[in-house]
């Protein structure tokens, strides 16, 4: 059994994609090895959220001379977003302080233990002083190519926060700049609840935001009833909550797939064994077994 695909703008993407988990990002013989056994039985999409995920697939697409291997690669919009002229990352602390400071945030958020902490906060002038750095962006850019990655996986945490600071607009841009260099953005966060309202506008082909069966930032019910009724595509990152669900993929599969309607899934994996757990349960899955050729 292949898994089964769904279409966004016209392009294939599997309904679960698999993304190796390592100890460490620079562990590139366990990254390598899993793929070449999985792609064996039948995986041709790759979640690939690090350079060494991005440089083993592409060892992968050379010893399979496959060209229809397809990897998913991940652009942070805040290599597109400066302050004064330096990148924003150089003022973490301070961006989140605002954040926490001007949003009813969750207690579970504003303590969260890595959140950076500043007793320092952007004023509104400095917000709007906040600008793309268009240099520093496609330079970014430069190391994905749409024929490895055809959807780039934009946003990541500074996903969030731009629009919690109310700079949808320098996401636009990003968003833009991706499809102009022939990528289909798919936009991603954290916050649930939070961002699939605010970014709908967005000219992306789907939503990746973390939930499952147990948990989503901020609310469970209120994101399951946001995902109801969305008139765009969603995709699960953590479906499996941490490994918790490993054990229940078909049950977490089910609640995402049949209730939620999601178009895909990124799942986690560490070994051959959970992928094969997985790959048992999935054809299992009415919804996932692709159907029979007449």
């Amino acid at each position: 059994m292949g898994f089964p695909f769904t279409i966004l703008e016209q392009k294939k993407i599997p309904r679960i994609i698999f993304s190796i988990r390592t100890q460490s990002p620079l562990d590139s013989e366990k990254i390598i090895s899993l793929m070449q056994r999985i792609y064996e039985m039948g995986v041709w999409c790759f979640d690939l959220p690090s350079v060494k995920h991005l440089e083993s697939f592409e060892e992968l697409k050379r010893l399979a001379d496959d060209e229809t291997l397809m990897g998913l690669c991940h652009l942070e919009v805040e290599s597109g977003a400066s302050f004064l002229g330096k990148p924003l990352h150089q003022f973490e602390s301070k961006v989140f302080s605002t954040i926490r400071k001007n949003l009813p945030l969750p207690d579970s958020i504003r303590n969260f233990p890595h959140a950076p902490f500043s007793s320092d906060v952007f004023t509104q002038k400095e917000i709007d002083r906040i600008t793309f750095d268009p240099n520093r962006f496609e330079k970014a850019l430069s190391f994905f190519h749409p024929k490895v990655s055809p959807f780039l996986i934009v946003g990541g945490r500074y996903g969030d926060w731009l629009l919690a600071l109310g700079r949808i607009d320098l996401i636009k841009e990003m968003v833009l700049r991706v499809r102009g260099n022939g990528f289909i953005p798919i936009f991603s966060g954290q916050w649930a609840t939070y961002l699939l309202p605010k970014a709908k506008s967005l000219d992306a082909a789907a939503y990746a935001i973390p939930i499952n069966k147990k948990w989503s930032l901020f609310d469970l019910t209120l994101a399951c009833n946001l995902i109801k009724k969305f008139d765009k595509p969603v995709i699960s990152l953590n479906p499996l909550a941490d490994g918790r669900l490993l054990g229940k993929s078909k049950e977490a599969f089910s609640f995402l797939f049949d209730e939620l309607k999601i178009c895909a899934a990124i799942a986690e994996i560490g070994s051959e064994e959970e992928f094969s757990r997985i790959f048992d349960d999935a054809k299992r899955l009415p919804s996932l077994i692709p159907p029979r050729k007449t």
